[in-house]
């Protein structure tokens, strides 16, 4: 059943600056060449971060000149917040990306997944644990916190599956009705999706569905299904919980902790679901989004 077309496809090619739009990509079974392929480890309290903790790191860009491997992390070039490029195997890397940063860091490619101390959390900011998630997931007292026991154990102690630099799974699929759903129910907030980072854009007609929840929120409805997108399989696994991440102030976008609050009150703060792919394939913008199997 055709359920939409891919109206946008993104790669990230260092976790959590911006990325670059692409018109079609070779879709491998560990998500898109060169997506989250580079991260920066924090040299002040240790671990790799992402802008839960850094948030400076969402004004930076990241592209790559030349197409990246299938596997490994490529060369790929780093544009800094006053428009200077710097590459990733510049010698003075991680001073040039400290001082952009205003934070001591290093720059590192994908190591194996056996390199467990390199993917280990470091040390809290809160010694309270409850302290901790609500500063992570950008939520306030009394909000409920996301249910981590729908993600791999694993997350507990590591900042994302070994041998990855994902949050949990290695695709992010988005509908823009829901951008536009929640952009209605909170019109004083700009529901852009440069905050909500996706790999897939999906162009959903607003009668797939004939409950309200996914007639807002489509992909929902997939939930451990799957879906043909392009030459592509993949099986849907759960929805994304949203972090602060999304309502820092970047690349034109104001800072906006009311994008909490709304996604909290109208999805449990959720937005998007996580995916892993079956079936490796080409997927350009443009192509059919097909529910094969439903859940």
């Amino acid at each position: 059943m055709k359920v939409g077309i891919v109206q946008e496809i993104h790669r990230y090619p260092v976790k959590s600056m911006a990325g670059e739009a692409l018109q079609e990509v070779r879709l491998g079974t560990s998500g898109l060449p060169g997506d989250r392929a580079w991260a920066v480890r924090d040299e002040k309290r240790g671990g790799i971060r992402g802008a839960k903790k850094i948030p400076q790191l969402m004004g930076l860009r990241a592209r790559y000149a030349k197409p990246p491997a299938a596997e490994g992390s490529s060369p790929a070039e780093i544009t800094l917040p006053d428009g200077t490029t710097l590459e990733t195997g510049a010698s003075d890397v991680n001073e040039r990306l400290s001082q952009a940063l205003d934070h001591p860091v290093s720059l590192w490619p994908l190591l194996p997944a056996e390199a467990l101390d390199h993917y280990r959390r470091g040390a809290p900011t809160h010694d309270d644990l409850e302290a901790e998630l609500r500063a992570m997931f950008g939520r306030e007292p009394g909000e409920p916190l996301p249910d981590l026991g729908l993600f791999p154990p694993e997350l507990l102690e590591f900042e994302s599956p070994p041998g990855t630099y994902f949050d949990a799974f290695p695709l992010l699929l988005l509908t823009e009705r829901a951008l536009e759903a929640m952009g209605e129910k909170a019109p004083g907030s700009r529901f852009d999706v440069r905050r909500f980072r996706p790999n897939f854009l999906l162009s959903v007609p607003s009668d797939t569905s004939g409950t309200d929840t996914t007639e807002r929120m489509p992909e929902l409805a997939w939930r451990g299904g799957r879906l043909q997108i392009g030459e592509a399989v993949v099986r849907v696994s759960v929805e994304c919980p949203r972090c602060v991440m999304v309502t820092h102030g970047f690349h034109g976008l104001p800072k906006d902790p009311s994008i909490m609050r709304s996604l909290v009150r109208e999805t449990g703060g959720n937005l998007g679901v996580y995916a892993s792919i079956e079936t490796p394939g080409t997927v350009r913008v443009g192509d059919t989004v097909a529910l094969t199997t439903a859940r």
